[in-house]
């Protein structure tokens, strides 16, 4: 009886500390994934705002187009040396503390972006800043969120958690170019002089980069890369080791992923404006309209893909969405009218991006956990040097060839990639699919 007894307690006492237990575990992924959104959602807000007024506020200055030239490239320099340093050691440094570091520094680019005057002090603090003047989230804080999102999921929720993460970045592109006409709105309601204005707006750039750091803190150690944790305290950081298999899908889906992003090059918001603008003769009010309707069809796409990916599968999802959306973009260089152009230029956009978290979710799936952090580096690398490189060359092809002639070759290039992708991977599933395959 004695040792009854004994027992009844020891069973008891499991039974009230094993379930609080499995509660922390299950809280730690989803309260991550919360700040994850949340501080997408505010460097989005953050980056859409910058992404209109930095031009806008150099000018004031009294900048020639050349020297702002200089200060854009000075701050996405910034953000592709960052990438390139935490994808070889984010994860030795811990992911958290880059994340906190980086918002931190671009608190910072925003301060001084408002304090300088000069032109070389305005381009350091855009480069230890990493001022992104392209309206669009790009950089490291993006490399190290993708890598850490599959921890918060299960494999089965993964693509779903991508596609409310871009669905907060979108949305917070929209609104903070939204609130870019808050300087004008500040002059006439307090009397501001513009450059002041600016100069408080951007302030308010700053804070939020603030407010993202302070999110970042909340992230528990469960965010951590176990491989990372190992060699944090090593002198020397160590290479990343892939496998031989990642190895071999590293290279050959970052070769894909170079002929896509050189084509997105070609397609980029502005050149595509400034096509409806000389072909249609459309005004800036009906293109921003227009732009700003292709944010919306995007962020509603994003979870159509992750839904649509449950049905067919992430490959067959990327593929047979793009190229669709390629063949409406052709449609468009040929359409008759602005408003016809709108209508399929829409349609295109409710289509292009449903490949991008499926491609976020398929790239983190087939790779080993502690090898996700350099991957998504290397991958996001490879794309941000397609989109720097084309738009040159984009340019005097519409001045000597044709108008059209980047539209075409981009929706040609794209098409390629996807069969190229398509006969590359399709019989390379993730472990999800292959569960329900089998």
């Amino acid at each position: 009886m004695r040792s009854i007894r004994r027992a009844v307690p020891s069973r008891h006492k499991r039974t009230t500390v094993e379930p609080n237990t499995a509660a922390v575990a299950r809280m730690s992924p989803t309260l991550d994934r919360r700040i994850l959104y949340a501080s997408a959602f505010l460097r989005a807000f953050a980056t859409g705002l910058m992404g209109v007024l930095l031009g806008l506020y150099l000018a004031e200055l009294g900048f020639s187009a050349g020297r702002i030239g200089l200060v854009i490239g000075s701050g996405l320099s910034g953000a592709a040396l960052s990438a390139l340093i935490v994808t070889f050691l984010g994860d030795r440094l811990g992911r958290r503390r880059s994340l906190v570091t980086l918002a931190a520094l671009a608190a910072g680019g925003g301060f001084g972006l408002a304090a300088s005057t000069h032109l070389i002090l305005i381009c350091t603090v855009a480069f230890t800043g990493m001022v992104n003047g392209m309206g669009r989230d790009r950089g490291a804080a993006l490399v190290l969120e993708q890598a850490i999102l599959p921890q918060t999921s299960t494999p089965a929720s993964r693509t779903r958690a991508y596609a409310w993460y871009n669905v907060t970045q979108d949305a917070g592109h929209a609104l903070g170019g939204l609130l870019a006409a808050l300087p004008a709105l500040l002059e006439s309601a307090t009397g501001a002089s513009e450059l002041n204005a600016f100069r408080l707006t951007i302030g308010l750039y700053a804070a939020l980069q603030i407010a993202t750091a302070g999110l970042y803190l909340g992230l528990s150690s469960a965010v951590e890369s176990r491989a990372g944790t190992a060699d944090r305290h090593a002198a020397i950081a160590p290479a990343p080791r892939l496998s031989p298999a990642s190895r071999q899908i590293v290279v050959r889906i970052s070769s894909l992923f170079a002929i896509d992003s050189l084509a997105g090059g070609f397609l980029g918001t502005a050149l595509l404006s400034y096509f409806f603008f000389e072909h249609f003769g459309a005004s800036a009010t009906a293109i921003a309209i227009l732009f700003f309707l292709a944010r919306v069809a995007n962020t509603v796409s994003h979870l159509g893909a992750a839904w649509l990916a449950r049905h067919i599968g992430l490959v067959n999802t990327m593929v047979f969405t793009h190229i669709p959306s390629s063949l409406a973009l052709v449609a468009v260089a040929f359409a008759p009218s602005f408003w016809i152009a709108a209508v399929l230029f829409l349609l295109r956009e409710a289509l292009v991006e449903m490949d991008v978290p499926t491609r976020q979710s398929y790239v983190m799936a087939v790779v080993r956990p502690e090898e996700r952090t350099f991957v998504s580096g290397v991958t996001n690398l490879v794309r941000m040097g397609g989109w720097a490189v084309a738009p040159f060359a984009a340019g005097f092809l519409m001045q000597g060839v044709a108008l059209v002639t980047p539209i075409l070759l981009g929706a040609g290039m794209k098409i390629s990639y996807d069969l190229l992708l398509w006969k590359s991977f399709r019989d390379l599933k993730p472990r999800e699919e292959e569960a329900v395959t089998n």
